[in-house]
């Protein structure tokens, strides 16, 4: 009996197996061997490090994705729990905007962004009206940082307000009784309640924007981020061993992070628990 019981999950798990080695691993793999073609070998990783170019497009990405996933995470956290806890008109037409952006590939965000505050943009002919003197933000690292958030609000905020259903409002009420002024409640119950919706959504939005290519790529005509240095190396300079090397530690990066925060998030359950 026990046999034929591991008989069948054989064969159940045998084709989540093959897809897991056929569009995973084996990429993977080849990956990595591919970036080891070159004449360094796997010193190559140690190469993109210690080259300027690569090291320091490596750190503005980082640090963009980290920005993006902290302000993404005050706004969506604010509207969040404002929207799930209070009813107004209109509110279901509200929420269907907010997520509308869900629908839009990043080339189609990044459009939108040159047309808002572009040299041809919305914000540059009211700042020339006012001031005389455009406002273009679109082709620079505050361009790509506000096209990043424009995808990266929707995809949080939808999270939040999952979490912010499941709050026990009686426990606030309760600490609100005793004294605690409302920074306190914010800061000891709110808080606290929403960490691992925060932490899972935040993750999730930092490898978003690490590997985040459409938008970058109609924006970032004189910025460099990570993805769009992997596309030109790859492309433009065929420095195919590169371009895998820098790939494999985007994915390394985001992996890190996207593990982490599952830890993390599992522990805040618990604690909370």
């Amino acid at each position: 009996m026990q046999s034929r019981i591991n008989v069948y999950l054989i064969f159940m798990i045998a084709p989540a197996l093959a897809v897991f080695g056929a569009f995973f691993l084996l990429p993977l793999a080849r990956l990595a061997v591919t970036s080891a073609s070159g004449p360094s070998g796997f010193g190559i990783y140690l190469a993109s490090l210690t080259t300027p170019r690569y090291f320091e497009t490596l750190v503005y990405t980082i640090l963009l994705s980290a920005g993006v996933t902290l302000v993404t995470l005050t706004v969506s956290g604010v509207s969040g729990v404002f929207l799930t806890r209070n009813e107004f008109p209109g509110k279901n037409v509200l929420v269907s905007m907010l997520t509308f952006p869900l629908a839009f590939p990043g080339v189609v965000v990044g459009f939108m962004i040159i047309l808002l505050v572009g040299r041809q943009g919305l914000v540059g002919n009211i700042t020339k009206t006012l001031t005389g003197e455009k406002l273009v933000l679109a082709y620079s690292m505050a361009g790509l940082f506000l096209g990043y958030l424009y995808f990266s609000i929707p995809r949080v905020i939808i999270t939040i307000m999952a979490a912010a259903e499941k709050i026990d409002i009686s426990l606030e009420e309760a600490a609100h009784s005793l004294g605690a002024s409302p920074w306190y409640v914010i800061k000891d119950i709110l808080i606290p309640a929403l960490m691992p919706g925060l932490i899972s959504s935040g993750a999730i939005c930092f490898a978003t924007s690490m590997g985040a290519f459409g938008t970058a790529f109609t924006l970032a005509t004189d910025i460099d981020v990570l993805p769009i240095v992997i596309y030109t190396e790859f492309t433009l300079m065929a420095n195919i061993a590169m371009a895998a090397a820098l790939s494999i530690m985007l994915g390394l990066i985001t992996w890190v992070v996207l593990s982490v925060a599952r830890t993390a998030a599992g522990t805040t359950i618990a604690a909370a628990g």
